[in-house]
């Protein structure tokens, strides 16, 4: 019983903080966005890329998040897999239509930039088949999340698919260094230091911990609505169950 009221007790702490620090979240999401799309305006173009770099304030945040967002479905999906953390599931499950609408952005942009960039919207080279690759695995975590009722057996299934599918995250990140791709090789995260200068380095990290926050305030809102929801199926199983002993009780 003990560990029971341990296990019940973990959810409602988290909907207990998860209140306080929502409004924070949003707050802090809002000003975020306001300083990095100034920046992002504001600044030099390039002068090959002329405005189109533009773009990149949006195309790096939205591609770093949506890998880091499945690196986190990983480590929730080992947890839920092997210590049956109670939010490992709910984080895991919350985190995949967050990552598949941060992975969407991702490849849109980059169409959008590499159209004027490279004359086509599109190519099979390493990058970009492996990001499509990834919006693959995040809509058949979704579907799958979906379809399957049972819920212990749909964490089960997807918490496995999610793990085997990490694979994918630094073919993502080092396809660049170990084939000759199009897309240009990383220039922000790399063991030489960054080779932007900072005119556009300042607004892409603004930008970035705006998306970052914008996750985070996302993630901690759906989780919140998650162990709701699952609260309110039980409560819902629960009446439906007394309905039918009370049934039995009165009989015909």
């Amino acid at each position: 019983m003990a560990d029971a009221a341990a296990t019940l007790a973990q959810p409602a702490r988290f909907l207990e903080l998860a209140e306080r620090a929502l409004p924070y979240l949003l707050c802090l999401t809002t000003i975020s966005f306001a300083a990095g799309l100034y920046l992002s305006f504001s600044s030099d173009v390039d002068y090959q890329q002329g405005e189109t770099v533009r773009i990149m304030y949006v195309h790096v945040p939205a591609a770093w998040m949506a890998m880091l967002c499945y690196t986190m479905m990983t480590a929730n999906a080992i947890g839920s897999l092997v210590w049956k953390h109670p939010l490992a599931d709910v984080s895991a499950r919350v985190a995949a239509p967050l990552g598949a609408a941060f992975t969407f952005v991702a490849l849109v942009t980059g169409a959008i930039w590499g159209k004027p960039m490279w004359g086509t919207w599109w190519v099979w080279d390493a990058r970009l088949t492996s990001m499509f690759i990834l919006f693959i695995m995040y809509l058949g975590i979704l579907t799958i999340n979906q379809s399957i009722d049972e819920p212990i057996r749909a964490a089960r299934v997807t918490a496995v698919l999610i793990i085997v599918g990490f694979v994918n995250i630094p073919i993502i990140k080092f396809s660049v260094d170990w084939w000759n791709t199009l897309h240009q090789p990383a220039s922000v995260l790399r063991l030489g230091g960054t080779t932007l200068d900072v005119e556009f380095l300042c607004p892409l990290l603004v930008m970035s911990f705006a998306f970052g926050t914008l996750f985070a305030t996302l993630y901690v809102a759906s989780i919140r609505n998650e162990i709701w929801r699952r609260k309110l199926i039980s409560y819902q199983r629960l009446a439906a169950r007394a309905a039918v002993h009370r049934e039995h009780q009165d009989g015909p």
